[in-house]
């Protein structure tokens, strides 16, 4: 057996959570390999809606195991936060969510550095979600942060202490802030509790065993592709690697073992917080897009920034991740449109280029279009492609002859079941 790929292809924000509920029916174990409660996987279905941080989002589909790996950063609060959203619900997950015993914590300290830090970059600032990712993977990578497995070490205690102190040294270098560290430290503890309940697991022993035995996995990024740490648009981006390739690290299985790799874009784009984004629309059809897609973030509520779909950066995702089926999200959005715009390549220094420049926080480009007819029509009760307005097909046999891949899945709108199939997805 293979894991299969779930991912964003562009800055994030692009419905991987929708699409990984859908599918996950498909599947026996869902698993989350990086990224922290920076994510926001939005699900909507039966009336309700659901954003989760840290959980995969199979959690709602009741045969479904699901892990949260070795790659991901948790916050306990936030976690436990989750958890009673799913208990208020009547969500059985007890016995199926697994937490990787070598995943990293976020503690409250990490969360005071990550907005001390923000705020003293003043205007070069990254758009940090000030959730505290950044400082507890540079504690990962600098060998002294603490694991999900040491909160059952009897010297946990200690070892939090030796990582606080540390930290209140570096907040010294910071101006005093108005984090209230007793309360937060107080609310730490208390949610490490409901962590302590969970199931914890060698995870790369644990998915290499399902895999040994048959079961059909499923691995769920969080962010996208263009905020991975190497091969984003840095310095504005994630502190993991959002690609095909941080599966392997996240979860501890083999490149050999990845199967599918399914990307996901948006019809158009979007981006929260600062950095580069050539199709960027600063008028009146941006904010048309933001009103009509309800583009504010999931995780901070921040309005997103709109433009149109990218090409040239679609090509570099695809390529980085090997992606083999491509799934096209919020098309509804571009309902009302009567011209609808793609990026095909860029202008930079007066010459024309297909791929994205070595730093594109300091390389100014133009993005050439081409402009496709829109379809002026509600897809409301659309099932079946066939269905679809001709022009719409038209416009993703476009997309599918510029990106090289097979669109095999059209969202039509917010809840579970408003998804067209084109194709086969797995």
């Amino acid at each position: 057996m293979k894991v299969d790929v779930i991912l964003g292809l562009q800055w994030g924000d692009e419905g991987k959570g929708k699409i990984v509920d859908y599918l996950a029916k498909d599947y026996d174990l869902v698993a989350r390999f990086q990224g922290g409660p920076n994510a926001g996987h939005t699900l909507k279905f039966d009336g309700l809606k659901f954003v989760l941080h840290t959980v995969p989002s199979g959690i709602f589909r009741p045969h479904l195991t699901n892990l949260i790996g070795n790659g991901v950063v948790i916050d306990p609060i936030t976690l436990e936060k989750e958890i009673e959203g799913l208990k208020a619900v009547n969500v059985d997950y007890k016995d199926r969510l697994l937490v990787s015993k070598k995943a990293h914590l976020i503690l409250p300290t990490h969360r005071s550095l990550d907005a001390a830090s923000e705020a003293a970059k003043g205007k070069e600032k990254i758009g940090s979600t000030l959730r505290g990712i950044g400082p507890t993977y540079m504690d990962k990578t600098g060998r002294n942060g603490l694991r999900v497995g040491d909160i059952l070490l009897d010297n946990f205690e200690e070892k939090y202490n030796a990582l606080k102190e540390k930290h209140l040294g570096l907040l010294k270098l910071y101006p005093e802030s108005n984090f209230d560290l007793e309360g937060e430290e107080k609310k730490w503890f208390e949610s490490l509790k409901t962590l302590r309940s969970l199931k914890q697991v060698d995870g790369e022993y644990f998915i290499n065993n399902a895999l040994k035995s048959g079961k059909k996995i499923l691995a769920e990024g969080a962010q996208g592709s263009m905020l991975d740490i190497d091969f984003g648009t840095y310095p504005f981006v994630t502190s993991s690697n959002t690609v095909t390739a941080g599966v392997c690290i996240g979860l501890g299985i083999a490149p050999s073992k990845i199967g599918e790799v399914i990307g996901i874009s948006k019809a158009y784009c979007t981006r929260v917080g600062a950095g580069p984004f050539p199709t960027e629309l600063h008028d009146e059809m941006g904010d048309f897009l933001r009103k009509e897609g309800m583009e504010f973030g999931a995780t901070t509520g921040r309005p997103r920034r709109c433009g149109w779909i990218d090409l040239v950066q679609l090509r570099y995702t695809i390529m980085l991740n090997g992606v083999t089926q491509l799934v096209v999200t919020k098309i509804d959005v571009l309902n009302n449109f009567s011209e609808i715009k793609a990026s095909t390549n860029y202008l930079s220094e007066g010459k024309k280029i297909n791929q994205l420049p070595y730093d594109l926080s300091n390389v100014s480009v133009d993005p050439v279009y081409k402009s496709y007819e829109g379809w002026n029509k509600s897809l409301d009760g659309i099932t079946e492609y066939d269905e679809m307005p001709s022009t719409l097909k038209a416009y993703i046999d476009e997309l599918e002859k510029e990106l090289e891949v097979p669109v095999t899945i059209v969202s039509t709108g917010p809840e579970r079941q408003e998804l067209v199939m084109k194709g086969v997805a797995i």
